[in-house]
């Protein structure tokens, strides 16, 4: 049956054509539109790493609910000490410690509300790779009295590169402090958000600043995004829960998820929609085919074959055609997904965010068996009813159709 199957196919070429054709266009947009989604997801996070959160943070128990409000009340007495054990971990590439504090930033004439936080300049600025410095330059270890602004900041407090500042904070102790500075440049994250507030200065000045040697929140970068979660597991076993807290980059980025969740919508609809297409364009090519072949399957079932056999053998033909299509829409859309990606497709700032990117149409194992079994399967379902149809038409109603 396999052998007459394939004859068969390749026999009605105009058909075979017709259907190949719908069976990887479909193919081809299910692994475009994956790819892309998936790209989405990828670069949002791989952004929310490298310019804020770093992949996990460890941070007295508690800091992440109330902390921010009083952050003096969560340090970290010792950071080396922890950071020496967090750097033992397998995958850890780097621990960078931060202290946070809020207070007021003026430039001589107008106060400005800041969220800041103290940072080791050499490894934020290996971190930070997607921290996009719009004027000026990053934070150097020389750069005592130097502070970085927010995009944000900058543009309320009319600040650029050489300009001074002053900042106000509340030490632990309650007492007021404050110090000057030099604007060093401007920044801009994906957080929009995070750049109307922020503000970075060095670590050191930052501990001079509030009077104290501790940390808030010790930054882990690790050697493989994928990693975060085993990394994460392995750390809330051997550190001590009611002292230490654990937070992934996606714990502590709820707008990731939220815009995870939009996208998965918006193109889950997507799918839908071209899974339709799919099923109704090879089911259109099906029935033609099938209708059109009544008189030859009335020819077989006179000389002797039973109407089962003529449903397996449709079945069997639209089978190869699924096969077939599905490789060839994977083959198609494999290679314009590189070329596509090698020009790039610029896209506008997701929500919540500020820079835009370029998108690229990633090729993941997982979207591409996914779309070859949607061009297989849809081609196998949209045969059975038209198969079951011809099977069950009487012969001498079928030889008709031959005169």
């Amino acid at each position: 049956m396999l052998k007459l199957a394939t004859r068969n196919v390749l026999r009605h070429k105009a058909r075979t054509g017709m259907t190949l054709a719908a069976i990887v266009f479909g193919v081809v947009g299910l692994i475009f539109s994956g790819g892309f989604v998936q790209d989405v997801y990828h670069q949002l996070g791989e952004a929310i790493i490298h310019s804020q959160s770093g992949h996990l943070q460890v941070s007295r128990a508690g800091f992440h609910a109330t902390g921010t409000r009083s952050p003096e009340r969560y340090l970290i007495d010792d950071p080396q000490s922890l950071e020496k054990t967090l750097l033992k971990q397998p995958g850890v590439a780097e621990v960078m410690a931060r202290i946070s504090f809020s207070g007021l930033l003026s430039n001589g004439r107008t106060d400005w509300p800041i969220i800041g936080e103290g940072v080791e300049p050499a490894k934020e600025a290996a971190l930070g790779s997607q921290l996009n410095i719009t004027s000026g330059r990053q934070l150097l270890p020389d750069d005592v009295h130097g502070i970085l602004l927010g995009h944000g900041v900058a543009h309320a407090l009319k600040l650029g590169p050489g300009d001074q500042v002053t900042l106000l904070v509340n030490t632990p102790e309650g007492a007021l402090n404050s110090q000057e500075f030099d604007v060093i440049g401007t920044f801009q994250s994906f957080s929009s958000d995070f750049d109307a507030r922020a503000v970075r200065i060095p670590l050191a000045t930052a501990q001079d600043l509030l009077g104290t040697p501790g940390a808030n929140t010790l930054v882990l970068a690790l050697q493989h995004t994928e990693a975060t979660e085993d990394v994460a597991a392995t750390l809330k076993k051997q550190l001590d829960s009611t002292r230490f807290e654990v937070k992934t980059w996606i714990e502590l980025n709820d707008f990731y998820e939220s815009t995870v969740a939009l996208y998965q919508r918006q193109f889950g609809v997507l799918q839908l929609i071209i899974l339709i297409l799919v099923l109704l364009s090879v089911a259109n090519s099906v029935n033609m085919s099938a209708f059109e072949r009544v008189g030859e399957f009335g020819t077989m079932m006179a000389l002797g074959s039973r109407s089962n056999h003529v449903f397996r053998l449709l079945a069997v033909e639209n089978a190869l055609l699924g096969t077939a299509g599905g490789l060839l829409g994977v083959a198609f859309g494999i290679v314009l997904a590189l070329a596509v990606s090698a020009i790039g497709i610029p896209m506008p700032p997701p929500p919540n965010a500020n820079i835009g990117y370029i998108a690229h149409i990633r090729i993941v194992p997982s979207v591409i068996l996914m779309a070859f079994l949607v061009g297989f399967s849809a081609t196998v379902l949209a045969a059975l009813l038209p198969a079951w149809r011809v099977s069950r038409v009487a012969v001498v109603d079928a030889l008709r159709q031959n005169c």
